[in-house]
């Protein structure tokens, strides 16, 4: 396609105005900040056009509608204003049949029209055209008092840098999709990831956890992954159930960031998105070749009654299987897990008759797992087994967590018993240990999976008490150790 503009921003006056006096206005930075960005990009100073002379009462002239025509991409800022004014609905309608008549606003399934909210608007207050595309918000939400901060120099220095972060992202998109409308490849272009490798699915979220779901989506495609959904989602339950299940088929993962509060509950659902999304991930895990990552960050502090509950009954769902994982860490170590599932192959393990192969003179290997505080009880257990001709693995607690996960996932691989020890940890560490082990496959196991038992030790609780499971034995060992108790799960690993 040839186009005499390469960009044109339809904004409304007011969001010009600068609050200092002297100052440049908001749009004018915009735009400044735009050509010299995208020009970086693309190696070459773009066209970005808007009209500065704009009132607000000036008849919409046909002159402008010609020259919508000529314009490649539309960068709309939205506002309480935006949406009230008769001009900019104008330049949008324009923009928007002139792109029909090319081919489609979308091309190569992206849009030719860049939503930029500078001040949040309820969504249903969009125009019908913006209402499906994802926004690029250049605001915070305090999450204490609820009040909007525009990414603005004015009000500090992290504002100043976070709009910086955020132009970025802009610049990235509007340049890649520059490239692709001018029939040009986006390979060699400085700074321009082409999506060359798999679709990711990336949940939508709840507000206190956007800035990290934008820093997971910006490090995905920053290596060259496509990132859906690519569009807003609709409100009605029913179509948005539609939309995600068409992005998830085109997946090999799904990530959920889950945060502290309950979420949007869609018209038509009695659940929220976050339920919605997490469901429909697993269903797309059921026809295999895929990957699907919960994630609670590290200390998250929960008041939300609706969502502890929730959260409780993720780490207790049975059915995260081979292919999924609970990850309640840091953001750094969630994008490092995210990248070694990505880009995992499965290590070959040797086999003889069937199994997994031991030394000769070794009965097997037993990976003990305990928490840090029950070493010593676990200790114990290590010296009677090792004693019955067994092989101990046992976790490990230093490193990173990318290391301490790694090892306690080759520990899995190779065992052929697990012993999980219920002591100073509750019991939704137990039972995620459980599923850990289950879905040890996924981690390139090729033998049958592990015998395990459970043993509930130190001090006498309820909870431990009233623990049981169906799905591995439990021994009590509450009142001291002894050895003798250990014959049955000996004998199942002999068997």
């Amino acid at each position: 396609m040839s186009f005499d503009c390469d960009a044109f921003i339809s904004y409304t006056h007011i969001d010009n105005v600068s609050l200092v006096d002297g100052s440049k206005g908001w749009i004018t930075n915009l735009h400044r900040a735009l050509e010299i960005r995208v020009g970086q990009l693309l190696g070459e100073t773009p066209e970005i056009w808007r009209d500065p002379k704009l009132t607000g009462n000036d008849v919409f002239e046909n002159t402008l509608v010609e020259q919508l025509k000529r314009v490649a991409v539309l960068i709309t800022v939205v506002s309480p204003r935006y949406v009230k004014s008769e001009w900019t609905r104008r330049e949008l309608v324009e923009f928007w049949k002139a792109a029909e008549a090319q081919g489609g606003v979308k091309f190569h399934d992206k849009a030719r029209i860049f939503k930029v909210l500078k001040t949040p608007i309820p969504r249903q207050m969009d125009p019908p055209e913006l209402q499906p595309l994802l926004g690029y918000e250049f605001f915070h939400v305090d999450a204490e008092t609820g009040r909007v901060r525009e990414l603005d120099d004015v009000f500090g220095a992290q504002a100043q840098k976070d709009f910086w972060m955020k132009l970025d992202d802009l610049a990235h998109d509007i340049a890649g999709l520059l490239e692709i409308l001018q029939g040009e490849s986006l390979e060699g272009v400085p700074g321009v990831k082409t999506s060359t490798k798999e679709a990711v699915f990336l949940a939508e979220t709840t507000a206190d956890l956007k800035e990290q779901r934008e820093a997971i989506r910006r490090d995905l495609q920053q290596h060259g992954y496509t990132v859906l959904p690519a569009q807003g989602l609709p409100l009605v339950a029913s179509e948005m159930k539609t939309s995600l299940e068409e992005d998830l088929a085109q997946c090999r993962m799904s990530i959920h960031p889950i945060g502290k509060n309950y979420g949007l509950v869609p018209e038509g659902s009695s659940v929220s998105l976050l339920e919605i999304q997490n469901e429909l991930a697993i269903e797309r895990g059921k026809r295999g070749g895929f990957v699907r990552l919960l994630w609670i960050p590290a200390g998250l502090q929960v008041e939300d009654e609706r969502q502890a509950k929730l959260i409780q009954q993720f780490r207790m769902d049975p059915r995260m299987q081979a292919e999924a994982d609970l990850l309640e860490t840091f953001l750094e170590d969630l994008e490092t897990v995210i990248h070694d599932r990505l880009r995992e192959e499965k290590p070959k393990i040797a086999q003889q008759n069937g199994s997994l192969a031991i030394a000769e003179g070794c009965r097997g290997q037993i990976y003990l797992i305990y928490d840090q505080r029950d070493a010593s009880i676990a200790s114990l257990y290590a010296d009677a087994l090792f004693n019955q001709g067994f092989e101990i693995l046992h976790p490990t607690f230093e490193g990173d967590e990318a290391e301490v996960r790694q090892y306690h996932e080759d520990n899995l691989r190779v065992c052929n018993g697990v012993l999980i020890f219920f002591g100073s940890a509750n019991e939704g560490w137990v039972r995620r240990k459980l599923r850990e082990v289950q879905k040890s496959v996924g981690y390139g196991r090729t033998g049958p999976l592990p015998g395990v038992t459970i043993s509930c030790v130190g001090a006498k609780t309820a909870e431990k008490e009233r623990f049981r499971t169906h799905e591995a034995p439990v021994i009590f060992q509450m009142d001291g150790f002894s050895a003798d108790i250990l014959s049955p799960f000996i004998s199942r690993l002999k068997s």
